[in-house]
């Protein structure tokens, strides 16, 4: 079978102490899911139902130079745990969703907060404040074997040296088993998927020339420089 055009090249994440790869599906990211966060972004920290948006797998960017992407004037950080699928499926059952982590990854969601701002005065979609290239810088995936580790852990980012966002895993709303169960609910998930899990409060901004550090317990560190 030909196809019209080059197939795409797959999204491979790099693997902390080996030379394996981790292909990626889909990315899904879980929307105000620490309650500080919510207050900081105007919104009520009583516990409600997740939601969830996406992004493209080739947003997840590996590269230490990361591109100020165009059509915004204000770009944020927001620190978040990611966790990687090995093992997918629909209805998933909280007891058996730990079981479907392979491993995890400190992650940046980079978020065009003007564009969203907008999207959300006009309630339309948040797709071009959060899914743009590079939009999702992310370190090394490191096998976790012991998922339930990660309920807790010290979550940071430092910009430039100065610490901007000092969270705890614990803080998380909707626990890494409550959102996967509620993902399966809405869609078929498969190995290969991607978790963002939200972020604690300390968003900012960041601009060209600045150095963003990321730290998740249990998952690892990277650094980039937006460019």
């Amino acid at each position: 079978m030909s196809t019209v055009i080059a197939p795409p090249a797959p999204v491979l994440l790099p693997v902390a102490g080996s030379d394996d790869r981790f292909p990626v599906r889909r990315v899904y990211c879980v929307g105000r899911n620490y309650a500080d966060h919510i207050v900081e972004m105007g919104g009520d920290p009583d516990r409600e139902p997740p939601f969830f948006f996406q992004k493209n797998p080739d947003d997840l960017w590996t590269a230490a130079r990361v591109p100020y992407p165009p059509a915004t004037a204000n770009l944020h950080h927001e620190a978040e745990l990611a966790i990687a699928l090995h093992v997918g499926g629909e209805d998933i059952a909280e007891c058996k969703a730990l079981g479907c982590v392979w491993g995890a990854a400190p992650a940046i969601d980079l978020t065009r907060r003007d564009v969203q701002d907008e999207a959300k005065a006009m309630r339309r979609p948040w797709t071009a404040a959060k899914a743009f290239r590079a939009s999702a810088p992310i370190g090394p995936l490191r096998r976790v074997e012991d998922p339930s580790a990660l309920a807790r852990g010290a979550i940071r980012l430092s910009v430039n040296g100065a610490l901007r966002q000092n969270g705890d895993l614990g803080q998380m709303v909707w626990k890494i088993p409550e959102m996967i169960a509620a993902l399966s609910r809405l869609f078929t998930l498969a190995p290969g998927d991607v978790i963002l899990t939200g972020t604690p409060a300390g968003v900012g901004a960041v601009g060209p020339g600045d150095r963003i550090a990321c730290e998740v317990e249990g998952a690892g560190a990277f650094e980039v420089e937006i460019v």
